[in-house]
């Protein structure tokens, strides 16, 4: 079985941090997103694994390398446009050939992994098997219908859901997926959409088999859900300190501290993780915090955040919260001035002042 892991979206819904760093890359828990999804399918026995590219291909394919370091074998495939995940499927054929293989968004995290997902695809071998949960908002999704446990209709994004049952992002498919996608037409979004294909399978005899996910599954495309899935990764932590934590500081709880990393007068309350030749000082670092490689801290208060490496945040005088803060930020308070104020911002960007 191959693994197929789509990895060449833009990013719109987290610019302006996707203006300079491909979406799949940014870290949850101090570990990029795609690295999340090659590991499940490694887990589940996967050794060889394709992984779909675009605009940010030359980043990707430097993050990631060759797959040694999982011991996997990884090659890369060029998509045009982002025109559809179907259309993902149909240009990796001369990859993926005869084989049943497992497609797996860049920016989903599983917290189950796939490994018995796997196990049930080879047992019943239907011709393709979907991942359901049940959302809020299932507009927002890929929608499935059930009837007695069998698979009636998808429908991408509609306006009226038929069900709450979203498609998660994992797919597993023998080859007749190929014969669907190359028999769909784009939709209204110019796109070949996955949810067409399956439909196709559906409607020309082809067992589709409906898989409900029990624990918890993220789609890291929002601000929101990127600070969701960190919470839910750090919870699972276990404690560990490398680097140096002087007398006058606390840390309570499970709290990760790299090689490298100095701790001066300050609280650290986990479950948080301190990446490495990081510097944490006279600050309150509070739960469900991630912090990257080569951070200053100083002064501050922040919880429930992630900082991405290299940045520096001093004297901010009020506590930081529910934050993403991108690479080499640098945040400061100025001195009092007039009601006056300053900024360099980029585009897309939101600010809020009160």
């Amino acid at each position: 079985m191959k693994g197929l892991i789509l990895s060449g979206g833009k990013g719109t819904r987290l610019r302006p941090l996707t203006f300079t760093q491909a979406k799949q890359l940014v870290p949850v828990a101090n570990k990029p997103v795609l690295f999340y999804g090659i590991e499940a399918l490694k887990d589940a026995g996967i050794k060889n694994i394709g992984i779909i590219v675009g605009d940010t291909k030359e980043e990707i394919i430097q993050a990631v390398g060759d797959g040694s370091r999982w011991a996997v074998n990884i090659s890369f495939i060029e998509q045009e446009a982002p025109l559809g995940l179907a259309h993902a499927v149909k240009i990796s054929e001369h990859f993926l050939g005869t084989d049943p293989f497992v497609m797996y968004l860049g920016d989903n995290i599983l917290k189950s992994g796939i490994k018995s997902l796997v196990e049930e695809f080879h047992e019943k071998k239907p011709n393709s098997l979907i991942l359901l949960t049940e959302v809020p908002n299932p507009e927002m999704f890929g929608v499935a219908e059930l009837k007695d446990g069998r698979v009636t209709r998808l429908v991408e994004k509609p306006k009226d859901p038929v069900s709450n049952l979203a498609l998660v992002g994992v797919y597993m498919f023998d080859m007749h997926i190929f014969e669907a996608v190359k028999a769909i037409k784009p939709s209204w979004r110019d796109e070949l959409e996955i949810t067409d294909a399956i439909q196709y399978l559906v409607e020309h005899g082809y067992e589709v088999h409906p898989h409900l996910v029990t624990g918890w599954w993220k789609d890291t495309g929002k601000i929101e859900d990127i600070l969701e899935a960190n919470r839910l990764i750090l919870e699972s932590i276990s404690g560990e300190i490398q680097g140096e934590v002087d007398d006058a500081s606390k840390i309570n709880g499970q709290v990760v501290i790299e090689k490298g990393v100095t701790v001066k007068n300050s609280i650290i309350r986990g479950p948080a993780i301190i990446g490495a030749k990081s510097e944490i000082v006279d600050s309150y670092i509070g739960p469900f915090t991630s912090i990257q490689n080569g951070c200053k801290i100083s002064h501050t208060e922040i919880e429930h955040s992630i900082v991405l490496e290299g940045s520096e945040i001093s004297e901010i005088g009020s506590r930081i919260d529910e934050s993403l803060i991108g690479r080499g930020v640098r945040i400061f308070k100025c001195p009092p001035k007039p009601s006056v104020y300053r900024f360099m911002v980029g585009d897309k960007s939101e600010i809020g002042i009160k």
